[in-house]
């Protein structure tokens, strides 16, 4: 009697707590939504080695020993001093700089002006004004110089550098993003010079995107080089502010190259390039003489089969201007390598079955470099510390979860952010040589707290190659049945850079993810080979044949979900945005009888149709690789749909241009096969803002109607 009361005491007092929990809805699950839930944060800064915590109205600096904070700033003072000196005001202090170590200055980004102001004085000590219809910012604070683009041309501290006509544009982003480019502008260590890029695209066809914001419905071109096609040219500029005068560097002609990851000497008498072939299987370090433009000589190469793909500048040893660091995979994994200015190997600085992600820094005094990197697993990236000399490797954080570092310019001390399943994010501050010492500025509670929530888990299944081992992720709705058989959605992208998998907060499951699966979905995810954070041999074996081995890889995740006594195979849809949207579309066709139903968000349907430089070093071009192009166009797949198949893209979108959905319609039809299709006017790649919200109820009512 009394264990069948404890029982049913148990039942009640769970199903109470389940009754007072909320039911998470779109609005907290989606970025956009009037009730978005998200963890909180700690945003801070380094004043020399001390530690500026920011918040809204606020700047503090905390003690690294203690964990006590004193005031700095506060909202309120700052903005009386900027209407002192006839400068409009903040709303909040989180962007404040503070570049200058011995010395009480801050640096302020206004709309319209970079303002250097003391704040003991209340003096303004430096103040360059920008353009109204400036974009690209850079100042330099060591050189106090201001960069800045209005339309495609280049201005320095109000001064146009740059008088280009259409087509060629001067001090942005150039090869569309790819080889960690994100910016057009590069200033010298001590701010005395600037390279740029300069991108002639004039002779690239333009790609026709409408407005249909105005009364009549106008052309905004974009130029969009599609593989196989013409590309644009770039070189490389010095400015001179002082002279007002620009040299360009003698690389050669331009035509089928790419001139990637700039980097300068310490002295500012050299600039270094990462150079490419159109191949992209043949890259050079090249050293420019960066006051006459002179070639001065390649200092390494490498080659590869399939390709070379250069992500980060080379790095100068703080401590010994004649060596330097440079990335690269080339034994498989990427890695620091320790080179002189002759382009003589002193020594690999890291090594093993592991890659690095991020140099975070230097301590010049013990001459040592910090990293982050996936030593642990594949599914984590942790912080460690380099010795030069030995080489010793030293990890620095709890082991645990997915961290980013921010180290003080000496190398004392670290800001170390990270998630780890259980924890949404965690801030401490840490002194690098006693790194047990740990202040906790921030641990973040459960945005969801009071939710009613799934779980995620996490294993490994063997690829399709029958050897290497994949990681997914799994999660359950919170009332599991194990009785009862669930209809499984498929959350996809598959594509390289890319992980979906780790050991961050409830494993990167999404929002959506858990909002599907607190409706009765079983939510599925699997980074198959081709993905990211695993080394060249996983993301290459891809290569020249992009969705296949991925698909057959996604499939082995099928069968495993199959095999669960509470998954419906009858009822398996898939879903997934861009590379995602590929993946989905070429899932639903080359795989009919397995899935019921699919959402393809802004998919690649032909690699013909994709830009050069990404499509070209996995693919190759269409000329070289016409088999692979047409073994991936899935418009030749398009009389296989039997499924009910949602394509859904944004009519601006200048990364998977309108032409995939288009073309795959067009296919459909002329296959008599039933697609169906939504468009988002206005809006790019993706969805933003309220929109968003929009976006992911459309997605979840077409699997309410079609896979539930």
């Amino acid at each position: 009697m009394k264990t069948r009361y404890f029982l049913t005491l148990l039942v009640f007092l769970t199903t109470n707590i389940m009754a007072q929990q909320k039911e998470l809805t779109l609005e907290a699950a989606i970025p956009g939504g009037t009730d978005y839930r998200y963890a909180a944060n700690a945003y801070t800064q380094w004043w020399g080695d001390k530690c500026v915590r920011l918040e809204r109205s606020e700047a503090r600096m905390v003690d690294p020993a203690t964990g006590d904070e004193e005031v700095l700033l506060t909202l309120d003072g700052l903005n009386g001093m900027l209407k002192a000196n006839g400068l409009e005001g903040l709303s909040h202090l989180y962007t404040l700089r503070f570049p200058y170590p011995d010395k009480t200055q801050v640096l302020v980004k206004l709309p319209h002006d970079f303002v250097v102001l003391d704040w003991q004085t209340g003096t303004v000590a430096d103040r360059k004004q920008m353009d109204e219809k400036a974009a690209h910012a850079d100042y330099s604070a060591e050189g106090g110089h201001l960069a800045y683009t209005v339309d495609n041309n280049l201005y320095v501290d109000g001064r146009q550098v740059t008088h280009e006509p259409e087509g060629v544009v001067c001090g942005q982003s150039v090869h569309r993003n790819e080889w960690g480019i994100n910016k057009g502008t590069f200033w010298s260590p001590k701010g005395n010079l600037l390279a740029f890029y300069r991108m002639d695209e004039s002779m690239v066809e333009e790609y026709p995107l409408v407005d249909i914001e105005a009364r009549e419905a106008k052309e905004v071109p974009v130029r969009y080089p599609m593989a196989g096609m013409t590309s644009h040219k770039v070189t490389v500029g010095v400015y001179n502010p002082a002279t007002g005068t620009t040299v360009f560097l003698k690389a050669g002609d331009p035509t089928d190259r790419y001139f990637t990851n700039i980097a300068w000497a310490p002295d500012e008498k050299s600039i270094y390039l990462i150079e490419l072939n159109r191949d992209q299987n043949h890259a050079q370090l090249v050293c420019y003489d960066a006051l006459t433009g002179d070639r001065k000589g390649v200092l390494y190469e490498e080659r590869n089969a399939k390709y070379v793909e250069p992500q980060n500048p080379i790095v100068f040893l703080p401590w010994d201007d004649k060596q330097f660091i440079l990335w690269s995979q080339r034994d498989g994994y990427r890695h620091l390598y320790l080179y002189n200015v002759n382009g003589k190997l002193v020594k690999a600085l890291t090594k093993g079955n592991w890659l690095v992600n991020e140099l975070v820094g230097f301590n010049r005094q013990r001459k040592e470099v910090y990293i982050t990197a996936t030593e642990v697993s594949p599914l984590q990236c942790n912080i460690y510390r380099v010795e030069v000399k030995s080489g010793k490797l030293t990890r620095l954080d709890n082991g645990q979860g997915v961290h980013n570092a921010s180290l003080s310019p000496s190398g004392t001390y670290l800001v170390d952010r990270f998630s780890t399943p259980t924890e949404p994010r965690t801030v401490n501050l840490l002194d690098t040589q006693q790194p047990q010492k740990v202040q906790c500025l921030l641990q973040a509670k459960d945005p969801l707290r009071g939710y009613r929530l799934p779980k995620s888990e996490v294993g490994t299944i063997k690829a399709a190659d029958g050897v290497t081992d994949l990681y997914y992720r799994i999660t359950k709705p919170a009332d599991l049945d194990p009785a009862k058989k669930y209809p499984v959605i498929i959350y996809v992208y598959g594509g390289p850079h890319a992980q979906m998998v780790t050991n961050g907060f409830r494993y990167d499951a999404r929002g959506w993810d858990l909002y599907m699966a607190n409706k009765g979905y079983i939510v599925f995810t699997l980074d198959n080979r081709g993905s990211d954070n695993r080394g060249f041999a996983f993301e290459s074996a891809t290569f020249r044949h992009l969705g296949v081995e991925e698909c057959k890889d996604q499939m082995k995740g099928v069968e495993f979900l199959k095999s669960l006594p509470y998954v419906d195979a009858e009822r398996i849809g898939v879903h997934g945005w861009s590379f995602g949207g590929h993946m989905t579309t070429g899932l639903m066709l080359r795989y009919p009888e397995v899935f019921k139903a699919g959402v393809a968000g802004g998919p690649v349907i032909d690699w013909q149709y994709y830009e050069v430089m990404y499509g070209e070093r996995y693919m190759d071009t269409p000329q070289d690789n016409p088999e692979g192009y047409k073994e991936t166009d899935l418009r030749n797949l398009a009389g296989n749909l039997k499924g009910r198949l949602l394509v859904i893209f944004g009519y601006q979108d200048a990364t998977c241009v309108p032409q995939h959905s288009l073309s795959f319609m067009k296919a459909c039809i002329d296959a008599r096969t039933y697609p169906d299709l939504f468009i988002y006017p206005g809006h790019e790649h993706n969805m933003r803002g309220r929109d968003r919200v929009h976006l992911h109820e459309k997605i979840t009512r077409y699997f309410e109607d079609y896979l539930k």
